[in-house]
């Protein structure tokens, strides 16, 4: 990597994850005790900023009245938490079996609970927040469910990290919009802004991951980890807003689901949202061909 010893690489990847855990250490938040639970929904606010519903933008967005947007912007925030959930995980299957039976000395291992530690507590401020916006379960597609129980089983190294990583960067760019936001209910942006400050630590760890373990592989293992890494993408991203959503909100499901497919400004928002990371997996040669290929069609590219 760069011309640098395994030795060289070994120690910057301990002082990493060291600087990670001191950070984590000095910033870190309890949602129990940061997130107003308690203050009654606001029906008048929104769940996220409008300008990142999968509808705005539409014919169909200019024809909902006003509340009905608030409750889509809400149903919508749901699904995302809930698809967070679903990742977060898979996430933590992945970093387990990664670091099972290895050195607890490590700041890499230690590090990597603390990660794990991170990712329970995202999960059930996403559960709570779900509930308190007044959603039901929103479950991802069979099949997106039935790939992630393979991928969080069969996925090794730099795969693991470099999804991780897709996840993670996709909602950072999206939240940080919405915690900003004076539109969106103040529980939500609290939320965002909890997990967009602990996830910049997973983020950070993660991509030194995939430069550490990238460093020695093969180019057919590379350009095979380039494809699984874009499908996980696909899924992971595809999932974030589902029909329920619509239905939830009380919409036409069928012409949400179309016009949603269809809709060049959020597109524009999700390419957007991307520009760094696949900047970063092309430096890290896992943006191949037929990657780039399923990247274009999640409108990450």
């Amino acid at each position: 990597m760069n011309g640098t010893t395994v030795q060289e690489q070994a120690e910057v990847h301990e002082n990493v994850a060291a600087r990670l855990l001191r950070s984590s250490a000095q910033l870190s938040y309890d949602p129990a005790v940061e997130v107003d639970w308690d203050t009654p929904l606001d029906t008048g606010m929104h769940g996220a900023s409008p300008e990142w519903s999968t509808l705005y933008g539409t014919a169909y967005w200019d024809e909902l009245t006003e509340a009905q947007r608030l409750e889509l912007t809400r149903q919508e925030s749901a699904s995302v938490a809930s698809t967070g959930i679903w990742f977060e995980m898979i996430l933590q299957q992945m970093v387990l079996r990664d670091f099972y039976a290895k050195d607890p000395t490590d700041p890499a291992f230690q590090w990597a609970l603390t990660e794990i530690a991170d990712e329970c507590r995202h999960s059930i401020m996403f559960a709570r927040a779900a509930a308190k916006l007044g959603a039901p379960f929103h479950r991802p597609r069979r099949l997106a469910v039935e790939l992630g129980r393979a991928f969080k089983t069969l996925a090794r190294g730099e795969a693991a990290y470099a999804a991780i990583l897709v996840a993670e960067e996709v909602l950072d760019v999206m939240q940080r919009d919405w915690m900003r936001d004076e539109r969106v209910l103040g529980f939500v942006r609290t939320i965002n802004n909890i997990h967009v400050v602990e996830e910049s630590r997973h983020m950070r760890f993660a991509r030194d991951e995939v430069l550490q373990r990238s460093a020695t592989t093969g180019p057919l293992r590379r350009r095979w980890n380039a494809f699984v890494i874009a499908a996980a993408a696909y899924f992971i991203v595809t999932s974030m807003v589902g029909p329920q959503a619509y239905a939830a909100a009380g919409l036409d499901v069928d012409r949400a689901v179309r016009e949603a497919r269809t809709n060049e400004h959020h597109r524009a928002m999700l390419r957007s949202s991307c520009t760094g990371l696949m900047e970063f997996l092309g430096s890290a040669g896992l943006l191949t061909k037929a990657a780039r290929w399923i990247y274009r069609r999640a409108n990450l590219l």
